[in-house]
């Protein structure tokens, strides 16, 4: 019976299962990527969810031996569809073919192209299977980075004015990063970072303005992970402690859920969203416990306070930038010592799991003097902690989170993930969050980029009504009990949308998305003592399509409109159209990719992003106002034979412009530069051995 399944499963699919497996991957960074691009605080140096494919895209997983936590690093797989999977290996064994994963209750045709450059179905031992011999003394890589802007930006002139100050280095942005993996059981490495402006080997400088270290081991034994170095923490869902990057309200209505180790490795190039010290993860049958501590130097914004003569931090500097001398004088002005731990017992239904948190500052922390902030945290030892669940029964998976700082304000998360029929899947999340909890490092499904000050309720449904159409569409709703950032009031918003894909054979893909929202904010032309709160409402309505032209040229093209406040005051519109060409000759060892884009926007208010194709080690997804024409072009290529004998050798460069016509000046202050053109230049340089 099971192998006339895989029999009917493998005709069935023939037609359309199966796509180049370079397009695979493009397709999901720029998917995970775009919908981190509204974050105000992304940071595109911060790079290790592009890093965790590419490792699994060299080192498929096997699917017959993963565990669990296995399934849950790929991070491409809801809890309820890992569920299905080993369910359906308990009662039926290994699978047998790839072909087999279409009937596995939950999985659909979408989720198995997605993942399927990912895994593979294989009956060898190991954490990750199929991998040559070859392979069995680890994977060395070191990669060289270089990337500049051409003009010249007022902050590289020294003849600026004093009180503004200059940047301290020159203009080129200089990147390596050596790593060692050994099937992602054992790996280290070090990374150093230099950003246009920060002196480089110039006074007190010792070469790159940020390093970091890694050493990062897993077993089978009851050590499950060891973390020494830099590394990084995740808990729950996010209400007292997430540093990864996660996927926030997108398209992806079923991705609400946050989900991954609670170590992992860090060898990225951001400077603040990490811990530096020890990590270890215990594992015994059900029970899995694990405890962390890390003391490092944090660059901050600091002040006296005028009663006291207290040296205050009003808010931490995390944007990596140490070029001019005032930034200089923030660089590791602050001491930070966090320790914590989580103990859980799980099985393959069901989990739960109890986290604590604290963290100690040098100096004490306390934000702005400003109605918004009345309730904002402040002192130098803060702690946190919470209660995480989650439990599978049948198509029904449950998940929450419920937290409380050290004052015991609380915040209570709740989701639902249903399967509801083979063509429809839906999501709901829930969260209750006191105006006055705090939490130093948490990043939650919330409206706000922190989880505080906020109720709210969102609703997601995927409708598949044939193989070649989906509909995706989600509703949110919420409310802020206490003032914000430019809303001096109590507020409430909602936000909406929907997509429309079809896929009528796997040379194209469209679809088509709306998204809207209305918010409150003070008005920007009220002068009255007291600020007036009006709504803002955002809509945007993008098409975007994916033509294989044939087995060597790939079209892609996207037009997208944005409308800011339409007919109200202060109304602003955008609009941006792009054509991508994407040629990877047969049979060639190089590759390129072209785009021309127009964009015209009447403020910065109706800015559109764009994700672009970069290097495998870095991204972009730069917001485009104002108006005018930007096109790059990118090449790659690997030489078929080796520089020597186990040394392979893959580079990358890049040309990107962007063209005001009529400006004679674009950006402002230290990153002003004379003339209308911005010119981007990007080289890299990878060797394997």
């Amino acid at each position: 019976m099971k192998i006339c399944l895989i029999i009917l499963a493998a005709i069935l699919s023939c037609k359309g299962l199966f796509c180049q497996e370079n397009e695979h991957i493009s397709a999901v960074l720029e998917q995970q990527s775009e919908s981190m691009a509204n974050q105000d605080d992304i940071n595109q140096e911060d790079n290790d969810n592009l890093q965790l494919l590419q490792h699994f895209a060299k080192y498929p997983l096997n699917l017959n031996q993963a565990a669990k936590g296995d399934l849950v690093a790929l991070t491409l797989l809801n809890d309820l569809q890992i569920g299905h999977l080993l369910n359906y290996r308990n009662l039926f064994g290994k699978l047998l073919s790839v072909y087999e994963l279409q009937a596995v209750p939950g999985w659909n045709i979408e989720t198995i192209q997605k993942i399927l450059p990912f895994v593979q179905v294989s009956n060898h031992e190991g954490i990750f299977g199929g991998i040559s011999k070859q392979w069995n003394g680890g994977d060395h890589k070191l990669l060289f980075r270089f990337s500049r802007v051409l003009e010249k930006a007022k902050g590289f002139t020294k003849s600026v004015d004093t009180t503004t100050g200059h940047y301290m280095g020159g203009p080129d942005k200089l990147f390596f990063r050596y790593t060692y993996n050994n099937k992602s059981r054992l790996q280290w490495g070090i990374v150093g970072d230099k950003d246009a402006g920060e002196p480089f080997f110039k006074g007190k400088q010792n070469g790159f303005d940020f390093y970091s270290f890694h050493f990062f081991t897993k077993g089978n034994g009851v050590i499950k992970a060891l973390a020494l170095g830099d590394y990084r923490v995740n808990m729950g869902q996010g209400l007292i402690q997430w540093q990864s990057l996660a996927l926030n309200k997108s398209a992806e209505v079923m991705a609400v859920k946050r989900q991954s180790p609670v170590l992992s490795a860090y060898h990225a190039a951001g400077e603040h969203h990490f811990y530096r010290g020890m990590g270890i993860t215990l594992r015994k049958n059900n029970w899995e416990g694990t405890g962390f501590i890390s003391l490092r130097k944090l660059s901050a914004n600091t002040g006296v306070d005028p009663l006291t003569g207290t040296v205050q931090v009003s808010s931490f500097h995390s944007s990596g930038y140490h070029r001019t001398i005032l930034e200089l004088e923030k660089r590791k002005n602050l001491r930070q010592f966090t320790m914590g731990a989580t103990l859980s017992r799980s099985t393959n239904s069901w989990r739960l799991a109890a986290n604590v948190i604290s963290t100690l500052l040098s100096m004490p922390l306390k934000k702005a003097d400003e109605p918004h902030n009345l309730f904002a945290g402040k002192g130098q030892s803060f702690a946190n902690a919470s209660i995480d669940y989650s439990y599978t029964y049948r198509n029904v998976h449950l998940f929450g989170e419920a937290a409380a700082d050290r004052g015991m304000h609380k915040a209570i998360l709740n989701g639902l993930l249903v399967s509801l029929n083979a063509r429809a899947e839906a999501s709901l999340v829930l969260r209750l969050i006191d105006r006055q909890y705090q939490s130093l490092y948490s990043n939650a499904f919330t409206e706000n980029t922190v989880p505080v000050n906020e109720n709210g309720l969102y609703a997601g449904i995927t409708i598949r009504p044939s193989s070649q159409i989906s509909i995706n569409a989600y509703a949110d709703t919420y409310r802020f009990p206490w003032l914000k950032y430019r809303v001096d009031a109590p507020s409430s918003g909602k936000k909406y949308l929907v997509q429309l894909t079809y896929k009528p054979n796997k040379q194209v893909e469209i679809y088509s998305r709306y998204r809207t929202g209305l918010n409150e904010e003070n008005r920007s032309d009220d002068t009255s003592v007291t600020t007036q709160v009006d709504k803002v409402k955002r809509q945007s309505w993008r098409v975007h399509s994916s033509i294989r032209i044939n087995t060597d040229v790939m079209l892609r093209s996207r037009c997208e409109l944005y409308w800011f406040n339409k007919n109200r005051p202060g109304a602003e519109q955008g609009f941006l159209i792009f054509m991508d060409v994407l040629h990877k000759p047969r049979q060639k060892s190089w590759s390129a990719s072209l785009r021309l884009l127009y964009f015209e926007t009447e403020g910065y208010n109706a800015r559109i992003y764009a994700y672009e194709n970069d290097s495998p080690s870095s991204f972009s997804i730069p917001p485009f106002f104002d108006k005018g024409y930007r096109y790059y072009i990118n090449l790659n290529g690997v030489p078929k034979k080796p520089l020597c004998k186990g040394l392979h050798i893959e580079y990358w460069l890049r040309w990107a412009q962007t063209i005001y016509p009529g400006k004679s000046s674009i950006g402002t202050g230290l990153e002003g530069i004379q003339g209308n053109r911005k010119t981007d230049v990007h080289a890299e340089l990878l060797f394997r051995f």
